[in-house]
């Protein structure tokens, strides 16, 4: 027997081709391949390799990243039985395939999710490296899962598994907990910052998603993840403000005074605010705070401020980086609607308007 023999009479023909070369030894066994026979095709010198335990590989060169990624999901599939019926534990979406045959439908894997450097190389990074040179492939798997690390598997247990993503066939971990797990494992700061700018720039996440991932991590007494958080979140607000200049500016919206502060006549400090328009008294503040526990005080903060604004009669509109990207026409409606609102108001107490110290 070697690695073009067939199997058995069992179809395989719900396996892509690249699935076709990674098998379970409960899968082999449910095709007719005997134990002893695995034993003797896996011997030095021969037609496969173990590449994992438990995992085959059906031809004896080193393997590609795809087959790494699928000999890694299916050591850490949750069922052995229906790993050998090369079917996932539970049902899961669809997506595209990867090296699949014409009609092949990739297989899924419903319980462990591909995270780590793996995932963000899944996502395009181009701060994460190529598949073939990480010495470990993280794959999240339950908490109470009794599996250890091995080989190119490194075994992450959670207590909440998140949504998988589905990318080239893949169950990958959505960007923000990929890079928490990154994180983790990661001490070049250049790299660490590199990788959170990314997801900021690259449009894959907000800020505070990304922080609020680290913070479960328990990431942030660390002083490279630390100032690579700070420079995040000064990045994150920049790319927020661009995209407030563009909204006012695309949706034929007034132009207000930008980044100031307000004060009462010869009395105390009302607050910044990200934009003001003195005629119709709309302030709009940006909320890019992150999910920090020193954010608990500056929310009240933000509380008080706008309540204080509001006693004057001044409307305040709370926008946040999130509803910029995702929605950006939809927050200038109800700027506009702010706007219009103001000629049916009392008229604002007066305030000073400063440039924003």
């Amino acid at each position: 027997m070697n690695h073009n023999t067939p199997l058995s009479p069992r179809p395989l023909r719900h396996l892509s081709d690249v699935q076709r070369r990674v098998l379970s030894t409960a899968q082999l066994r449910a095709h007719g391949v005997s134990t002893a026979e695995i034993n003797e095709q896996c011997r030095p010198g021969g037609a496969w390799q173990q590449i994992l335990p438990g995992v085959v590989l059906l031809h004896p060169g080193p393997p590609t990243g795809e087959e790494r990624l699928h000999a890694v999901l299916k050591y850490a599939t949750r069922s052995p039985l229906r790993a050998a019926q090369g079917i996932p534990a539970q049902p899961a979406p669809a997506g595209p395939d990867t090296e699949a045959g014409a009609g092949a439908a990739p297989q899924r894997y419903a319980d462990p999710v591909i995270t780590g450097l793996a995932a963000l190389t899944l996502h395009r990074f181009s701060w994460a490296p190529p598949l073939l040179s990480l010495e470990h492939i993280d794959v999240l798997v339950p908490r109470l899962r009794r599996l250890r690390s091995s080989g190119c598997a490194r075994i992450v247990r959670t207590s909440v598994m998140p949504a998988p993503e589905q990318i080239t066939g893949f169950p990958v971990a959505p960007v923000a907990r990929a890079l928490a797990d990154a994180v983790r494992e990661l001490a070049d700061a250049g790299a660490v910052r590199g990788l959170l700018s990314e997801a900021v720039r690259g449009g894959h996440c907000e800020p505070a998603a990304v922080v609020r991932e680290l913070t479960q991590a328990r990431l942030l007494s660390r002083p490279h993840v630390v100032d690579a958080v700070n420079s995040l979140l000064a990045e994150g607000r920049a790319i927020a403000e661009d995209r407030l200049y563009r909204m006012v500016r695309e949706n034929g919206l007034p132009d207000p005074v930008w980044n100031v502060d307000l004060r009462l006549p010869g009395g105390p400090y009302l607050g910044g605010l990200d934009a003001y328009w003195p005629e119709q008294a709309v302030a709009l503040e940006l909320d890019t705070r992150a999910p920090r526990p020193e954010e608990d005080a500056l929310w009240s903060e933000y509380v008080r401020k706008r309540e204080q604004l509001e006693r004057l009669g001044i409307t305040v509109v709370h926008i946040t980086p999130r509803k910029l990207r995702d929605a950006l026409e939809q927050q200038a409606a109800v700027v506009r609607t702010a706007l219009m609102a103001s000629a049916d108001r009392d008229p604002a107490a007066y305030v000073v308007v400063l440039p924003r110290s």
